[in-house]
């Protein structure tokens, strides 16, 4: 290809560029939305049965609130009451078991106590063990805790929880009588029941 050949090609490709450059763009249109359909070409639905609503808290029943572990004021009241009737439990000189008395003694309202005492488990009682002026301070402080100890066996095999009978002895430091006779030292010779003191 000589060179004037070359010259004619560039002169025909440049006119093709700018004939291409300054060419109208057509503007093409959008396409036409479909037609809406009327009401006969819309097939008719069954009905759906309507969801039920998500159950909130409010419809969820409540939550069931935890047993109380401690008697209310008139529960506490009537406690009260039978450890008032329940007399002290007494004992023979240097003894630790249980007489016929003490266990009659011990019988009274036991089976009630025990049936308000099962519901509430942080409820305590405190059995003391007591013992007349005879003989030494310790051996009386053990003497005491074996009564206490006789008198927790009962209530337990009556029903009442174990871990709800706290014991303490007193030995002969806490007399309900002074006089130095077998009449007073009889009365000394017991076992007393107290709820055990708290605050709630």
């Amino acid at each position: 290809m000589n060179h004037a050949q070359k010259r004619t090609l560039v002169a025909i490709a440049a006119i093709s560029l700018l004939s291409a450059a300054c060419a109208k763009k057509v503007a093409v249109a959008p396409p036409a939305p479909p037609a809406a359909a009327t009401p006969a070409e819309i097939p008719q639905r069954a009905a759906l049965p309507a969801r039920p609503a998500p159950a909130t808290a409010a419809t969820q029943p409540p939550a069931a609130a935890p047993a109380p572990r401690y008697p209310n004021a008139v529960t506490r009241a009537r406690i009260d009451q039978l450890l008032a009737r329940i007399e002290d439990a007494y004992f023979d000189y240097d003894k630790a078991s249980l007489r016929p008395d003490a266990l009659k003694a011990l019988e009274a309202d036991s089976t009630e106590l025990r049936d308000i005492l099962k519901d509430f488990p942080d409820y305590k009682l405190t059995i003391e063990g007591h013992c007349d002026e005879r003989g030494s301070a310790e051996y009386n402080i053990a003497l005491g805790d074996k009564r206490a100890e006789a008198a927790k066996d009962y209530l337990v095999q009556v029903g009442i929880p174990s871990d709800q009978l706290n014991l303490i002895s007193y030995g002969k430091e806490r007399p309900v009588c002074q006089e130095h006779d077998e009449a007073c030292w009889q009365r000394n010779r017991r076992i007393h029941i107290v709820a055990v003191a708290q605050t709630h």
